[in-house]
């Protein structure tokens, strides 16, 4: 019977691939494609793969369920350990996330409850690259107001690591998903365990999101965007980029765990909860919490289980601190915590010295909750936007009017004059928990009245992801939820019935004849976006190809650019088609230049560029009166 493999952890694989000849690494992508359909658990909890009649490869997890050392997996073929079969096996398996750091040696007062999964890892020793040169203009600027000068300069050995993530980034996106095998992965690996080694796990994170990219994106799997792998390598090669350069700005480096620190005496209350369910296994809930200062706050129960952890951790109890209640309770009531701590992201500890008393709950009409309801949704979109790394776990609430459904999504428009559609979808898709069910239903009533808190999509235009919906005050045809609820409704975990909805029909809502002007899809920027996909697609050979001849996907894209103003994606466009295509030669035709770095800093200008371009429509999209589309400066 065939079974799914154990996640392995990224040095291990990065480990084996290196230890491989030449000739058996240009093999290994044909051996590991397909071999994990014949995997069998056996009785004593090991997997294993046979290869032909000689060889078997065993691997054994450990308590975690994961392959942690080399010596868990095993082959019985005479070139074991450096064999192509255990190699083969274990690229074929999911890369494990790096365990959660125990956060009672960073937490004052003792351990805390087990948090979420962080930043995974990869493998081995650093190489002695020369530090890429960055040029000016080809990064873009994140991170804290305060100047990096305050910060500590990095390490000699973080340079270096920086410089060997960079090289090896580099070299991964000049060969695109079609030669971005198992050997390309596993020296991305190799150098994001490095990083890790020297103290950079953002920069390893942000190695291991494109890696998954690629595996994701050579499997055709379902979900998978190029956009996403296209966003993940400008992440990677700006992070990897500016820290070679010796920038040492904290919001680059990272932290390597969530540490704690005392938070004193806090009032917090409840605003909803919110189901999480990874890729890599991980399921719970996180319930989010306001101060009376309007501070945020969250706690956090998310540990190994998927689907089922996720739907049952949104009533199991809150550990923090001997708290009587569970998420259910606190995301509709309080607690009054004395100890507190803190991580720097508003993370509530659950140390030794943590006392927490529960405190009755206050509707979203009264302080604090009522803030995020006071102020335009546009004002916030932008403040968000100037701040992305704050954007992750920032809630916005609003006050809309149904105007119904259209495709997968929810059509609304905001109560205030002039205020444009607003695309509502699912804060999580799968079909087993209830966000996708509540707002088909919330279509079914157009005219509507909702109050709506959710995450806004900064990928998208004017797109609202809700965690959960209560009435609007004052209104007649809105919400009638029950009265323990306290006028709201947890999307993933409620659900709306009939009795919920206001009986009648509602005033009438006129039906746009359709959904209005898009200023991201209809902008020729893109072009550029298309540009840039095809290089990650098919490597800088396929983004050479597109540059030639006078019919050129490069070529044609720099009128509209430059007709409609955007002269400065227009040049950097020109840029990256004519670097792709820059191979100059000796007399003998040997390659003179065969470094890709000119190729990366021409492609994470253009990649950059787009992305703030695209940040200024996206924000004109919550903002813009319907028919409206602010222009785009070109520079």
């Amino acid at each position: 019977m065939s079974t799914e493999l154990p996640p392995v952890a990224p040095e291990v694989l990065a480990e084996a691939v290196e230890d491989l000849t030449p000739r058996l690494r240009k093999k290994l992508d044909a051996a590991t494609e397909g071999c994990a359909a014949g995997a069998v658990l056996t009785a004593d909890g090991t997997v294993t793969l046979r290869f032909g009649e000689d060889a078997l490869v065993t691997l054994s997890p450990g308590p975690a369920g994961t392959i942690t050392t080399a010596d868990q997996a095993a082959c019985s073929c005479l070139l074991a350990p450096r064999c192509l079969h255990r190699a083969a096996a274990l690229g074929a398996a999911p890369l494990a996330d790096t365990p959660p750091e125990p956060v009672a040696a960073a937490e004052p007062g003792g351990p805390a409850a087990p948090a979420e999964p962080a930043a995974p890892a990869g493998p081995t020793e650093p190489t002695k690259p020369t530090e890429p040169t960055k040029p000016t203009g080809s990064t873009e600027t994140t991170g804290p107001a305060d100047p990096l000068e305050s910060a500590p300069a990095l390490t000699e050995a973080q340079r270096r690591a920086a410089g060997a993530l960079w090289h090896v980034a580099a070299e991964a996106l000049a060969a695109g998903v079609t030669a971005g095998g198992a050997v390309v992965q596993a020296e991305l690996l190799r150098a994001a365990h490095t990083a890790r080694l020297a103290g950079l796990p953002r920069a390893e994170a942000a190695a291991l999101r494109v890696v998954r990219g690629l595996r994701a994106a050579r499997e055709r799997r379902a979900g998978q965007r190029l956009g996403d792998l296209t966003g993940a390598f400008r992440e990677l090669l700006h992070t990897a980029g500016t820290l070679a350069s010796g920038s040492a700005d904290p919001a680059l480096t990272g932290t390597t765990r969530r540490a704690y620190a005392p938070g004193g005496s806090l009032q917090v209350h409840g605003l909803c909860r919110e189901p999480v369910l990874s890729a890599t296994g991980y399921g719970g809930v996180v319930t989010h919490l306001l101060s009376p200062d309007g501070t945020p706050y969250s706690v956090s129960d998310v540990r190994p289980g998927g689907l089922a952890r996720a739907r049952g951790a949104g009533s199991a109890s809150v550990a923090l601190g001997g708290a009587t209640l569970d998420h259910a309770g606190l995301a509709r009531g309080g607690l009054r915590i004395v100890g507190a701590t803190v991580s720097a992201e508003g993370r509530l500890g659950a140390g030794r010295g943590v006392r927490a008393t529960p405190l009755p709950g206050t509707a979203w009409t009264e302080q604090p909750a009522a803030r995020l309801f006071a102020r335009p949704a546009a004002e916030a979109v932008a403040e968000l936007l100037a701040a992305p790394d704050a954007a992750e776990s920032a809630l916005l609430g609003c006050d809309v009017t149904v105007v119904g459904a259209a495709g997968e999504h929810l059509l609304v428009r905001e109560t205030r004059p002039d205020a444009p559609l607003l695309r509502l979808v699912p804060a999580h898709p799968h079909p087993e928990l209830a966000h996708t069910e509540n707002l088909r239903r919330i279509a079914s009533y157009p005219g509507l009245l909702l109050r709506v808190l959710g995450r806004p999509d900064l990928d998208r235009t004017a797109t609202l992801r809700p965690l959960a919906v209560g009435p609007v005050p004052g209104a007649e045809h809105t919400l009638r939820l029950p009265e323990e609820w306290l006028g709201r409704a947890d999307l993933g975990y409620d659900r709306l019935q009939g009795a919920h909805f206001p009986q009648g029909a509602a005033a009438p809502v006129p039906l746009p004849a359709a959904e209005g002007p898009d200023p991201l899809a209809d902008s020729p920027l893109w072009r550029v976006r298309r540009l840039l996909e095809t290089g990650v697609a098919g490597g800088r050979r396929a983004v050479a190809e597109a540059a030639r001849g006078t019919d050129s996907l490069a070529a044609a894209s720099y009128g509209p650019l430059r007709r409609a103003g955007l002269t400065g994606a227009a040049d950097l466009a020109a840029a990256l088609a004519a670097e792709a295509d820059r191979r100059p030669r000796d007399v003998f035709g040997r390659l003179a230049d065969a470094s890709p770095d000119g190729y990366a800093w021409a492609w994470l200008a253009a990649a950059t560029h787009l992305a703030a371009a695209e940040r200024c429509l996206i924000a004109a999209s919550w903002a813009a009166t319907p028919g409206a589309a602010a222009p785009v400066s070109g520079r």
